[in-house]
């Protein structure tokens, strides 16, 4: 009997120390969820302040697969600006692995991890967690995207969609893709107006720009050998399509979207006589040069609204694109690509003769 009793105090014990254990852990648990949710939280506010100051779409990049996640984002947004949910569900195991392999590669979060296969299994660690409370998006306004990374087809899902922005969301996220290629951005060769320093103009090339014309073909082709479905963009000016001309092999495109930005009555002057024949416009010009419109031209902010269809396509886009435009244009563009704040677009550095390729 003492035995037994014995045996007893040694399983209760045993018993307690688990229940103990188990505590613990739930605690640890609610208290690591409840700091995730002030985070979120925090997040949130951040960015409906920024919308408050005058933004126009804000991105809360987060997992939100729970439904209390969500509601509780539906209701510290409430009254201040709508929510869309945004949904990709991917069934791919090779896509799943190659972007689990890159988000190891890319994420600050193992930026310090040596052992790059144990980041992996980590991050698969952090998913398997995922999926077990996951709750799919049923409620609210959302656009649920499945299957439609690889290439293969796929669904879109869109409930309670409305109004002008919402509906351009969708038309982007559409055409938006994970398939890896380059875009190659470079500016015409030099132009006689290029050399004169004149403004705007549909010149010719000079010599010097039909030497970088053909230099480029060369590039060209080797660059993109294997890769004969890929397309040439040119604006609808002849020192763009001049610039082209010397790749063969290839589909080209003009785009008037491509032109370059309309100088107005400022066309064909140089900038000296812009300053001395037009002082208030020069002096316009060089205080805000994203937002000054050339009269009866436009002004940098109209050449980036005009270039959505063509960042659309260029998003939509599976193979190689060389784009041959011009200064204004390819800032905007490059901008865009590379995250630029709206107010650099203007000074960013697009030099002639150079090629500048972007991993997409």
């Amino acid at each position: 009997m003492k035995q037994n009793t014995s045996m007893l105090e040694s399983t209760v014990g045993s018993s307690m120390a688990l229940i103990r254990l188990l505590i613990s852990f739930v605690e640890t648990t609610r208290r690591v969820w409840r700091h995730v949710m002030r985070v979120a939280a925090l997040a949130m506010e951040d960015m409906l302040s920024w919308m408050e100051e005058g933004g126009q779409v804000g991105i809360c990049d987060a997992t939100n697969s729970t439904r209390s996640r969500r509601n509780m984002l539906m209701k510290m947004a409430e009254g201040k600006c709508k929510i869309i949910f945004v949904e990709t569900i991917c069934n791919d195991q090779d896509v799943l692995e190659r972007n689990i392999r890159l988000k190891v590669q890319q994420s600050p979060d193992y930026a310090e991890q040596t052992d790059f296969e144990a980041g992996v299994r980590d991050f698969k660690e952090r998913l398997a967690y995922y999926e077990k409370v996951y709750e799919p998006v049923d409620e609210g306004s959302y656009i649920k995207m499945i299957d439609m990374v690889s290439g293969n087809g796929g669904q879109l899902q869109i409930n309670n969609i409305s109004g002008y922005l919402p509906g351009r969301i969708v038309f982007f996220l559409v055409n938006c893709h994970l398939t890896p290629r380059p875009i190659l951005l470079t500016r015409h060769g030099e132009s006689l107006d290029n050399v004169r320093g004149r403004i705007g103009g549909d010149s010719s090339l000079s010599e010097v720009g039909e030497v970088y014309s053909r230099k480029l073909a060369s590039f060209v082709e080797k660059r993109l050998k294997s890769e004969r479905t890929a397309s040439i963009w040119t604006s609808t000016l002849q020192r763009t399509i001049l610039t082209a001309q010397p790749i063969i092999g290839f589909p080209k495109i003009q785009w008037r979207a491509l032109d370059e930005i309309n100088a107005g009555v400022c066309d064909g002057m140089t900038y000296d006589e812009v300053k001395k024949n037009k002082p208030e416009e020069y002096e316009s010009r060089r205080k805000d040069k994203l937002r000054y419109r050339y009269p009866r031209g436009e002004s940098y902010l109209d050449v980036i609204q005009r270039l959505e269809p063509v960042i659309i396509e260029l998003e939509r886009q599976r193979a190689p694109v060389v784009v041959i435009a011009h200064q204004a244009v390819l800032r905007s563009l490059y901008a865009y690509f590379a995250d630029k704040p709206l107010e650099e677009v203007p000074k960013i550095e697009i030099p002639l003769h150079t090629i500048i390729e972007i991993k997409m």
